[in-house]
């Protein structure tokens, strides 16, 4: 007997979620016991019982498995969603045509034109054969109950990889009113669910898009073992497949916005729900499936679409509950009766949990107006950006009490972005304003400091029909209050209503964990440092010396590499990037000051001695401005104004500012909006990862959130709230090779450290929320290391591996290592005595393990169709099938193959010894250093042979070559002119858009296919009716060829020209 948590159904089933108290989207407590499997299940078997929980739940079961099937039950589903009158839409057969061609299915049209349908626009206006015009919905949004949810399983459809035709065949997919919405791809117990994972990437590239496309309108995607179950939205492949756009790419270890962007889902208890079978009766309830689909995306400015998590659905959802509840209890308006807090942790996602209640509070006319109320002026602007990102013009903010006013006044603006400093200056100024007297809710974002006292209490006494709720990441609680009156967050908001502490997030992946680093660099300080407070005078000169400031930055200069990880390349945001940022929290303007000076004299000292290039130096910035008073464990309030600062502070500033106007180019200083302007930029420029190093005193250290910053470098006296959250700035989710947040303390904060990880995760938050210490990973870094030389040691001919197992075996091994090694890259004991292995053995490794993950790729591309695979005999099936069984729950690890220092520069610099090399025998040392080189890294891999051609045209003529980087831009140019005309007529491109188009992705360091400019290079084919898919596989196919081109170019990216 199925049982099923209990969902009460409203008595007016097109009842909106909003308006309805009743249902909650997340389970309050899942607790039903876990079902017991008597054998082990295969994926079939799982498959077929997750089948079985959807039909219990309501859902159709549908024999689908083709697209003439999928169409016609469309075509029916959505006359049935289109009824009016009880008569529903009835289409001819030529209405349907038009409709599928010029809408549904509109050839021209991709993944991002279907999400931006369902999430925007899901009415379409339709011109009937009668001359008349009918909308025709193919999503209700506003009634989530009005959509029909059906089930199918084991769809084909044939696709390709752009070279090979495939057919790949889907698991289990969810169909909203015809439309495939969810995909859910199973693998049996046991098996990494990342397997599914690439699964569902391969099918992105290689047939969601083939005949009419219909799988591209797919929102969500579940992936499932049995007992780990997550899920994710249809962009968090976008970067990954813009990453690895080459069809060999399989078993990839999660990237930039990749795998660690997928989500568990929980109970409201913050408990995960992991089991597929749970996990099915609860997030693919029909009406939870349906209010995430409807409610809780966000497809942002950029096209991403953004799937809230379960704790920002149960935070939505109690905050607007206690509206509907007040607004059925007049008594609870205007009172903390009628409000709450809402305590998330900093890096969960609070902006945009803000977000999604402020946007349904106003759609649903539960209140007039919302007030977005911060309590800093770039933290307004910040928030502002965030909003728009989310929707343009969703929002509105505003930069004087002026303009304030007016919006109050206005009914169409009805979400208000502002500082609590401008609204308490217009209840000053204005006694009397209609806005007092509407329906509002008031939600303040880290509802403390700025709201304890005057200010907080004169806004509630001035508006009479609020709701009042807070967001914080660090509440304030009778241990961590000042003691005064209505200084708990829970005394000025009222009762706690959800909580998602640091420990859950990290145990989530949702943040990182830190790695803290108590650094005393000079033993003469100690004492000093170990002082909890900063404040008497002789205490201040001491470490503001510059003695003792000079020391630390040199010791930041010194490690910056190291710390912040210089020797890695990722992809972000389509460009390439090396290593992280950092933040250098000072104590005081004069030590920001003293800081900045003694920055540019030692790095002028290194450049003078030729100990660095002019160019490496690193981009530091400051800013600071006078700051207000500071509470017990808090930050004290910076603004924009310079005018308070005193002559010295303002001179080094300004000056400061000019260094950065002749670094970027830019024109920023201190007069006016000018210094605005200048914070909005560094924000931006901290975010793009162009600055390496902000020197900041108390700006920046909360708010602000960049994923590229993983080091915090610390000289100051840090407490409670101010240190979780500044600590906090480097915990963001980027990628493999970032595995921690880096926190480097000159000041002794061990206690602070640990009693606030106390108070606001929990007694045993130190053990999540810190990684272990060196010594640890040290002695499991030694046991793997010894295990990988000594299993697989590298004899004269390399490394031979004879069977599929002990390649599998190598593979997981060589992945523990670098895992290990990459974590271990960022604590000053790893020195090169204390790694195991030495650069040219890891390279020798790498290079045979980047030879294995081929042979991966292409076993799973034959038994994804043997028949279409060149000369895929019985026996190379057969080979295939124990090629892929023996590495199924394998990842390999590519981020962490990539994070090996060697780049162009690295291969340049070995090219250039050939023109000292003395015979014969050292150049083809050098040689087998290059070959060897390249070979290990995946971003080199391919452009070898360009880079083996030049080395031997420098071999053979080496006066011509004697600026090897210059003959290497050169050379490569020429490969690439003919390599592209070769494309151009085998493909029958346009020539002159073609190179337009490659020209701008070397230029701008993105290979981007969506867009206009890409379909203007292919050929001239018809697009529609019969042709369509023919029109998609030469698309992918070309997409594919060109991808190509710009892989093996890409490592001389911005240098290639004509």
């Amino acid at each position: 007997m199925e049982t099923v948590p209990h969902y009460p159904v409203p008595t007016n089933p097109t009842d909106t979620l909003i308006v309805n108290a009743d249902y909650a989207t997340v389970i309050a407590e899942y607790d039903e016991p876990r079902e017991k499997n008597g054998a082990h299940q295969s994926e079939a078997q799982l498959e077929k019982r997750l089948i079985e929980i959807l039909i219990s739940q309501g859902y159709e079961y549908l024999p689908i498995h083709t697209e003439e099937d999928l169409l016609t039950n469309l075509r029916t589903q959505i006359e049935l969603l289109n009824t009016r009158d009880n008569e529903p839409l009835a289409l001819s057969d030529d209405e349907w045509k038009r409709l599928l061609a010029d809408h549904i299915a509109k050839p021209s049209e991709g993944r991002a034109e279907k999400t931006h349908r369902v999430q925007k626009e899901p009415r379409i206006a339709f011109e009937r054969d009668n001359g008349t015009t009918r909308n025709i919905t193919l999503l209700d949004r506003r009634n989530p109950n009005n959509n029909r949810l059906q089930v199918i399983n084991q769809y084909s459809v044939q696709g390709s990889d752009g070279t090979h035709p495939l057919m790949n065949r889907y698991d289990v997919t969810i169909l909203v009113n015809g439309l495939p919405m969810v995909h859910i791809e199973l693998k049996k117990r046991g098996v990494s669910i990342k397997e599914a994972f690439q699964q569902i990437d391969r099918y992105q590239k290689e047939s969601f898009w083939a005949g009419l496309g219909l799988y591209e309108y797919v929102q969500l995607f579940v992936i499932s073992n049995g007992s780990q179950t997550k899920y994710y939205s249809n962009t968090v492949r976008n970067a990954q497949v813009a990453k690895y756009g080459n069809a060999q790419e399989r078993n990839i270890k999660a990237g930039t916005e990749s795998f660690e962007f997928t989500s568990y889902w929980a109970d409201a208890q913050n408990h995960r729900i992991t089991d597929l079978i749970p996990f099915a009766r609860t997030f693919l309830a029909k009406r939870t499936i349906l209010n995430i689909i409807t409610r809780y995306c966000v497809l942002n400015t950029e096209g991403t679409l953004l799937v809230m998590r379960p704790y920002q659905i149960v935070a939505t959802e109690r905050i607007i509950n206690r509206v509907l509840i007040a607004n059925n209890d007049r008594r609870r308006i205007g009172t903390r009766q009628g409000g709450g807090f809402i305590w998330h942790t900093t890096g969960s996602g609070k902006t945009l949990t803000s977000f999604k209640t402020a946007q349904l509070l106003a759609e649903t006319g539960l209140v007039e107006k919302v007030l977005f109320v911060v309590d800093r002026k770039d933290l307004d602007y910040q928030t502002m950006k965030e909003y728009d990102a989310f929707e343009k013009g969703a929002a509105n903010s505003n930069s004087s009490t002026r303009i304030l006013n007016a919006q109050l006044s206005d009914p169409s603006k009805r979400i208000i972005i502002t500082t609590i400093h401008k609204l308490n200056s217009l209840i000053k100024s204005e006694t009397k304003h209609p806005a007092y007297s509407q329906r509002v809710a008031i939600i303040f974002d880290e509802c403390h400091r700025s709201q304890f006292g005057d200010m907080h209490r004169a806004i509630t006494k001035r508006f009479t029909k609020y709701s009042i709720f807070g967001f914080t990441g660090t509440p304030i609680f009778d241990a961590n209050s000042t003691g005064a009156l209505g200084a708990t967050t829970e005394s000025l908001f009222g009762e706690r209503l959800h909580e998602y502490t640091v420990v859950n997030a990290i145990g989530d992946g949702n943040v990182l964990p830190f790695r803290i680093e108590y650094n005393n660099v000079s033993a003469q300080y100690r004492d000093v440092e170990g002082k909890t407070r900063d404040e008497d005078e002789q205490t201040r000169e001491l470490l503001n010396s510059d003695d003792r400031i000079r020391t630390i930055a040199d010791y930041i200069l010194t490690n910056y590499a190291k710390k912040t990880n210089q020797g890695s390349g990722y992809n972000y945001k389509g460009t390439q990037r090396r290593g992280f940022n950092s933040i250098l929290a000072t104590s005081s303007i004069e030590a920001a000051r003293k800081y900045y000076t003694q920055f540019a004299h030692l790095q002028a000292e290194r450049i003078a001695s030729h100990d660095i290039r002019e160019d490496s130096a690193l981009k530091i910035a400051i800013i600071y401005s006078k700051p207000g008073a500071a509470q017990q464990g808090f930050m004290s309030e910076e603004n924009f104004d310079t005018d308070d600062l005193n002559d010295e502070d303002w001179q080094l500033l300004s000056d400061a500012v000019g260094d950065y106007n002749a670094t970027f180019g830019t024109s920023f200083s201190l007069e006016g909006n000018s210094f605005e302007n200048y914070y909005k930029d560094v924000s931006q420029r901290m975010k793009n990862r162009e600055l390496d190093l902000l020197i900041v005193v108390n700006m920046f250290l909360t708010g602000f959130d960049s994923k590229t910053v993983n080091t915090l470098w610390v000289d100051k006296n840090l407490r409670m709230h101010g240190l979780m959250q500044a600590y906090s700035r480097t915990n963001r989710i980027l990628n493999a090779v970032k595995p921690y947040g880096n926190i480097v303390c000159f000041r002794d904060l061990e206690e602070n450290t640990n009693e606030a990880l106390g108070l606001f995760g929990d007694k045993n938050a130190a053990s999540t929320a810190l990684i272990e210490p060196y010594s640890q990973i040290y002695t499991e870094y030694t046991q793997k290391a010894t295990e990988l030389l000594g299993s697989f040691p590298i004899g004269a001919t390399g490394l031979a591996l004879s069977s599929e197992g002990q390649k599998a075996e190598f593979v997981q091994t060589l992945g523990e290592v670098l895992d290990l090694h990459n974590k271990l890259m960022m604590f000053d004991e790893y020195d090169e005595q204390a790694q195991l292995i030495d650069d040219y053995t890891l390279q020798d490794y790498t290079g045979t393990y980047q030879d294995v993950r081929a042979e991966v790729a292409e076993a799973h591309i034959i038994l994804e169709d043997p028949d279409e695979f060149a000369a895929s005999t019985d026996e190379e099936v057969a080979e295939a099938q124990k090629t892929v069984e023996a590495f199924e729950q394998l990842v390999f690890e590519i981020d962490l193959v990539k994070h090996q220092e060697v780049n162009v520069d690295y291969i340049l610099e070995l090219v250039a010894r050939l023109h000292g090399a003395e015979d014969r025998e050292e150049r083809d040392t050098i040689r087998r250093s290059i070959n060897r080189a390249v070979h290990a890294n995946p971003e080199l891999r391919p452009s070898e042979d360009i880079i083996q051609g030049y080395v031997e045209e420098v071999v053979k003529n080496p006066d011509a070559y004697t600026d090897t980087a210059e003959g290497l831009i050169r050379y490569a140019s020429g490969i690439r002119e003919n390599e592209e005309q070769e494309l151009i007529k085998n493909e029958k491109l346009n020539p002159e858009k073609t190179k337009l188009f490659m020209d701008r992705a070397f230029e701008t360091g993105e290979f981007k296919t969506t867009g206009t400019d890409f379909p203007k290079i292919l050929p001239k084919i018809r697009r529609f009716g019969a042709t369509k898919s023919a029109y998609a596989r030469t698309k992918k196919r070309v997409e594919k060829a060109t991808r190509g081109l710009y892989e093996r170019f890409r490592p001389f990216l911005g240098q290639i020209g004509r």
